[in-house]
């Protein structure tokens, strides 16, 4: 296997950017250093590849990336948390965001075509995926350089980086087993939500390995407004559950809502540990998004053909620079009680 600059990095034990910077622009860095990347350059026999250098250097150094519209109905945007992520991790690499507005997938693909044609952007970043995004294999037939933060099944051709869904509600949904809880539901969006019907998955086969009956699985917006309904629907089940697991803080904020308001005893973990979740002192899987955006930038500054990001964990099978993300429980006061 052809060394990358990755090992060349790490051998000489500089950032990535350093080791571009001795091949493309070496009056920048200090002698010493030079001379130690060069070192690891010729120890390791890398060759770079001279293509992709010509393309780098001729690069506008910017990332285009459409912006979610605001959802009103939500607590606090996980979006914006990735947003502000994938900018400072663009920014230690010596690229920036170059951010614009569509209305639909249509006029996305649109808008990062002409920006790419135009020279104004190098790639883009994807967010929002789901099975059947129109997207990936437009910008692929277009030929514009992207990665994608989130799945759609269907991702062999491109790089992208993912935070487990399934792992964080399945942490969750033992959690509440080791308190005692025995009948677990679940909150979440309708189906065909890529993200909410992993995070069922890992709710099921949390519950299937314990032994345990599944409880009543709810759907609906992603609104406090239908959070409170789903609480409703839950403390009048025939077959009550004792603790529930919601796709979002902000489905489990409008559930916590209605059982503080009846006085009644239903243990709740939410899902994105946003700000609102500390204040509500709500239990919530953490997402990596400082990892996912610094993962992002990788994917998209080192190609295939400059060598795969590595897997964490490793993923059997998966395509070149693809990341899985652990998520992590945080555990607070509206789960700790006991049935």
């Amino acid at each position: 296997m052809q060394p990358t600059v990755e090992d060349v990095a790490r051998a000489a034990g500089v950032s990535r950017q350093t080791v571009s910077n001795v091949l493309n622009a070496p009056e920048r860095v200090r002698p010493q250093t030079r001379a130690r990347v060069e070192a690891a350059i010729a120890q390791l026999g890398y060759r770079p590849n001279r293509l992709a250098q010509g393309l780098r250097a001729a690069s506008s150094r910017m990332i285009g990336y459409r912006i979610e519209p605001v959802h009103p109905h939500a607590l606090g945007s996980i979006h914006d948390r990735f947003l502000h992520a994938l900018a400072d991790a663009g920014r230690a690499e010596d690229h920036h965001l170059l951010l614009y507005t569509a209305d639909d997938a249509e006029g996305e693909i649109a808008g990062a075509v002409s920006l790419y044609k135009a020279g104004a952007i190098d790639a883009l970043v994807l967010y929002g995926l789901h099975p059947g995004d129109p997207r990936p294999p437009a910008l692929r037939a277009h030929g514009v350089p992207f990665a994608a933060f989130g799945r759609t099944g269907d991702d062999d051709g491109h790089p992208w980086v993912d935070v487990d869904n399934t792992a964080g509600t399945a942490a969750a949904t033992r959690h509440l087993a080791e308190r005692g809880h025995r009948r677990i539901a679940f909150a979440g969006w309708p189906d065909g939500s890529a993200v909410s019907d992993r995070r069922a998955e890992g709710w099921r086969e949390a519950c299937a390995g314990l032994g345990l009956p599944l409880g009543p699985h709810l759907r609906g917006e992603d609104s406090l407004a239908t959070g409170a309904a789903l609480g409703a629907r839950l403390l009048e089940h025939p077959d009550r559950p004792t603790a529930v697991v919601a796709a979002t803080d902000t489905l489990a904020a409008g559930l916590l809502r209605t059982v503080r308001a009846r006085g009644a005893e239903l243990a709740v973990v939410g899902f994105d540990d946003t700000p609102t979740a500390a204040a509500l002192d709500l239990s919530s899987v953490r997402q990596p998004i400082e990892a996912a955006g610094r993962a992002m930038i990788s994917a998209l500054l080192n190609p295939p053909l400059a060598g795969p990001a590595p897997a964490d964990p490793p993923l059997a099978g998966g395509p070149q620079a693809a990341r899985l993300l652990a998520p992590e429980l945080i555990v607070r006061g509206s789960s700790t009680g006991t049935p």
